[in-house]
């Protein structure tokens, strides 16, 4: 490994030709200043009216913004995360080019995230930054300015941070520039000085990717089960730089004595807390014992990259590392783990209706045009929930019962946009940097928290914003709480998306797909469009076609609570807070009689107790809206989402259900009878006053 001096020898020379730069562009902008000031003094020798007339020719200075937002600003900040399409990113540097970018108060407009991530306070190579703008980076992200120097100046480290937030960079970044400032070394058979472990194979192809993207000087080699050993021979062979790879194939390298490890300089272990949930932590020990020996001051420098920290990845820094390692923490253990520019939703839906309603939330939240990722808990519900006609968008599965090959060209063709749904195993829940992801749904709450942590992080990427959706059932309330405590964050409760949204979404995709027709096909359909017109009227005509293109043609109400087909959910809000829910249905009672208790189910308190809301079958709901009648008390309304309720609701749901079973004529068990026999005496005294 290099020397400090030498490290500092590169820096100051980038920094010497940054500085170059920098003194050449000031010297361009006097010059023309000076132009400038000659025409603005040659304009005021001239008559007032050849004045105005100059003025009008005069090409237009610079905008001093001080409050508003200019073009050039606006472009800027579409790529304050880092990232930009290439069209959008010519643009920029065009109007960059112009003198817009010279502007004081627009540099000023940039934010401290830019400003500190900025390339030029950091040893990065002219080379390297232009390949990072070709990939869409203009900036390092936190992360990767709280571990460049570490890294660069080859201290070992442990780093976490929140999935999303660019890990993959955070070495890979000053290792390349590390690697490119010693002297090269062309020879064949040559022993890679980088290595890289992944738990999953996805991951592993993702990091060599990101290594590649960035360098045109070092060899990138990656390494894992399920392809041919052959190829891999011939990259031992030709010569490997940086050697990216997962644990199982790293090790049936070593045993058969194919691949050299004496001379690596930097170790790099990525999502180490995965690699010890999949079993990996002996295979990662027999390979990293094989690179370090005891009490050695030559030994690699050691990395260690995750999103969460179990004890063992301490054990292992305290057996590989150097006493004195370096730790970056992004995330602390009292702030939110996950990413925060994820939204947490959470709907209670019993297993037997989960696949039709997650049909409806894909419409709603995703649409035909973007793209979802769901996660089940095993193989088989993959495979049925891809090929349910609920899903009315292209979907395919991804575990690991699918052949390699097959995985690979399902990640091309999700990326590339080919499909629409992915529905996954955790297989893909990890390191997997699939970008402008909408839509993430969980089957069911996971058991670990870390396992949400990591699947929610498919979506809110590189400073996008996403929604996370959790499914769950009654009994697995528990568990949902138990991952909002230990995750930081707190799930939103909402409801199924109502018919008025489907609808809505629906009518949305339609129009975008109308609005793909090539005008050569309309001709052929001009004849038949003036007949329905003429037959329909052309409202009528345009809505049904609509209804037909978007699959909405039969809706089914479901509850609000529940999820429940058949079901509506009503709200009835009162005017005062009630300390008992027999409050509630005394109102109901007043109007309806005692029929209603055998149509009303799952009632609930509203926040504040302000109200209650409960599901009633959807057959009903017209008979009841006709008999009822608002009041200063109460108002009764149909529901458009679900309003927050108060906590513990099934504990209560379950008293209340309890006391309404009185009326029916008691419970299943002895004791419960014994306890419904005093309500029924409370009951009668409430209603005799």
């Amino acid at each position: 490994m290099p020397s400090r001096v030498s490290s500092d020898v590169e820096c100051m020379e980038v920094d010497s030709a940054k500085t170059m730069e920098h003194s050449e562009e000031k010297k361009i902008r006097r010059r023309k200043k000076d132009k400038k000031d000659k025409t603005h003094k040659h304009h005021k020798k001239s008559k007032k009216s050849k004045h105005l007339e100059d003025d009008d020719l005069e090409a237009p200075k610079p905008k001093k913004i001080k409050k508003g937002k200019s073009e050039g600003e606006e472009k800027r900040e579409s790529l304050s995360n880092g990232f930009s399409h290439s069209q959008a990113g010519s643009e920029s540097v065009e109007d960059l080019s112009i003198g817009e970018y010279e502007s004081d108060e627009e540099q000023e407009a940039l934010t401290a995230e830019q400003k500190e991530g900025s390339f030029s306070n950091f040893c990065i190579s002219k080379q390297t930054i232009e390949l990072l703008n070709a990939r869409g980076v203009t900036y390092l992200f936190p992360v990767q300015v709280k571990t460049f120097q570490h890294v660069y100046e080859g201290k070992d480290l442990v780093a976490q941070a929140r999935t999303g937030t660019g890990k993959t960079f955070s070495f890979a970044i000053p290792l390349i520039e590390k690697l490119q400032g010693m002297a090269q070394e062309h020879r064949r058979g040559r022993a890679p000085k980088v290595l890289v472990l992944a738990p999953t194979r996805e991951l592993a192809v993702q990091v060599s990717k990101d290594f590649k993207d960035i360098t045109r000087k070092l060899t990138v080699a990656c390494f894992y089960g399920g392809t041919p050993y052959n190829s891999q021979f011939d990259s031992i062979r030709n010569g490997i730089d940086i050697l990216v790879g997962t644990p199982g194939r790293i090790k049936d390298h070593l045993q058969n004595h194919k691949l050299d490890l004496a001379q690596l300089k930097h170790v790099v272990l990525d999502e180490v807390d995965q690699m010890l949930d999949m079993g990996f932590a002996e295979q990662v020990e027999e390979i990293l014992s094989v690179a370090y020996k005891k009490d050695s001051e030559n030994n690699p420098q050691t990395l260690l990259f995750s999103a969460t920290c179990p004890h063992w990845v301490y054990d292992v820094a305290k057996k590989y590392m150097r006493l004195s390692y370096e730790q970056v923490d992004l995330i602390g253990k009292k702030t939110q783990k996950t990413a925060t520019t994820v939204e947490h939703l959470a709907i209670e839906c019993h297993w037997s209706q989960r696949a039709a309603v997650i049909g409806d939330v894909i419409q709603v939240y995703s649409g035909s045009h973007g793209r979802t990722i769901i996660f089940c808990e095993t193989k088989r519900e993959a495979n049925e929930l891809a090929l349910h006609a609920a899903i009315k968008q292209d979907a395919q599965s991804l575990h690991g019962d699918i052949p390699q090959k097959q995985r690979e060209i399902t990640l091309k063709g999700f990326r590339n946009g080919s499909f629409e749904v992915l529905v996954a195993t955790n297989v893909a829940a990890r390191g997997l940097d699939i970008p402008e992801v909408d839509l993430v749904i969980q089957g069911s709450p996971p058991k670990d928290v870390e396992s949400y942590i990591h699947r929610s992080g498919r979506t809110g990427r590189a400073g996008r914003t996403g929604i996370c959706i959790c499914f769950y059932q009654r009994k697995e309330i528990d568990q949902l709480r138990s991952v909002e405590q230990r995750a930081g964050i707190t799930f939103k409760r909402v409801g199924v998306p109502s018919a008025s949204e489907i609808i809505k979404a629906s009518s949305k995709d339609a129009i975008r797909y109308l609005d793909s027709v090539p005008p050569a096909a309309i001709e052929h359909f001009k004849q038949s469009a003036e007949h329905l017109i003429k037959e329909k009227g052309a409202v009528e005509a345009l809505a049904a076609a609509l209804a037909h293109i978007s699959g909405a043609t039969s809706l089914e109400q479901r509850s609000l609570l529940n999820s429940d087909a058949g079901f509506v959910t009503l709200t009835l809000q009162c005017s005062v807070e009630m300390h008992s829910m027999s409050y509630a249905w005394r109102g109901l009672k007043e109007q309806f009689g005692e029929d209603i208790d055998n149509k009303v189910s799952r009632m609930r308190f509203i926040k504040g107790k302000v109200g209650v809301c409960f599901d009633v079958p959807a057959s009903d709901l017209k008979e009841i809206q006709e008999n009822w009648k608002d009041s200063r008390r109460w108002q009764l309304s149909v529901a458009s989402e679900l309003p927050e309720l108060e906590e513990s609701p099934h504990v209560r749901e379950r008293s209340s259900s309890n006391f309404r079973g009185q009326r029916r004529g008691g419970g299943f068990h002895r004791n419960e009878r014994f306890r419904n026999r005093g309500q029924k005496r409370s009951f009668d005294k409430v209603f005799n006053q």
